[in-house]
């Protein structure tokens, strides 16, 4: 089983929120958030192996190209471009696609592997813990987030994902059986949570939501979620035990009114999820 947890705008609380529940539920934690991962900062877990995440860049031999420019025609994301006398590669723009080898006449494209990030794996609070870390600089965190769902092997995980709607989130969302979504009673919070919900329904993944830092606001949430037929599974109020909980890298669930809150909301999940 797969949870994946999401929110339209980022800062709503989403890590927190996923790294309580994993602990709380005994799960499995992914931090798909590859370009800021920080789950880990709460998890502390014991890093027991780490490997290099490549993509596939070509390597052009000048004494064999003859310039016929095609594996420059045939490149869709521009990482080929010609220059008087040689083929330039724009290693940061390749996706990896193998047309450009492909299509060469001479055989004069080869492959070699670059690296762009890592994944992590070890053990926190008495569950699995994984996580992808994209290199400073590196555009692309897709490949990282496709390594680490080929690999996340059988059992339950919480799938932290990305803030927004993009195509890492896509990624990591892609094979759940169901998404949790996180906002805050805001406007901002509201719009945003629009769009995560767009994408769950386009996905046909079934959702509910928790609110993070509820306060007088509420109904801006709740009205919302009345009129969409949205479950609302739990509420996490707005104080500042847990601004200061969170501030020190510790999980809200030490404090025995936090861990019993997280309880009601894992039970609820779970009989939601089987149901579901």
């Amino acid at each position: 089983m797969q949870i994946s947890v999401l929110s339209g705008k980022g800062g709503t609380g989403k890590t927190t929120i996923a790294v309580n529940l994993a602990a709380t539920m005994g799960w499995r934690y992914v931090d798909c958030d590859v370009e800021e991962p920080n789950g880990f900062i709460f998890l502390k877990p014991q890093i027991s192996a780490a490997q290099e995440v490549t993509i596939p860049v070509p390597k052009i031999d000048r004494a064999t190209c003859s310039l016929c420019r095609k594996c420059v025609d045939v490149c869709q994301f521009h990482a080929l471009g010609m220059a008087k006398d040689r083929v330039l590669v724009f290693e940061k723009l390749c996706h990896g696609c193998g047309a450009c080898a492909l299509v060469c006449p001479a055989g004069a494209v080869s492959e070699q592997a670059r690296g762009i990030g890592k994944i992590e794996r070890g053990t926190g609070q008495g569950i699995g813990c994984v996580q992808g870390v994209l290199n400073v600089g590196e555009p692309m965190a897709g490949p990282i987030i496709r390594d680490i769902k080929k690999e996340i092997g059988p059992g339950n995980s919480l799938i932290d994902c990305s803030p927004g709607s993009s195509c890492n989130v896509v990624k990591a969302i892609e094979g759940s059986q169901y998404a949790l979504l996180v906002t805050e009673p805001t406007e901002f919070g509201l719009h945003d949570l629009k769009i995560a919900v767009g994408l769950a329904r386009k996905m046909a993944i079934p959702f509910g939501l928790i609110m993070n830092r509820a306060d007088k606001y509420n109904d801006l949430i709740t009205d919302y979620c009345r009129t969409e037929g949205i479950s609302l599974l739990g509420v996490i109020p707005f104080e500042k035990k847990a601004a200061k909980m969170y501030a020190e890298g510790r999980l809200l669930i030490e404090d025995q009114r936090y861990w019993i809150l997280f309880q009601e909301i894992a039970g609820i999940l779970r009989e939601v999820v089987r149901c579901s």
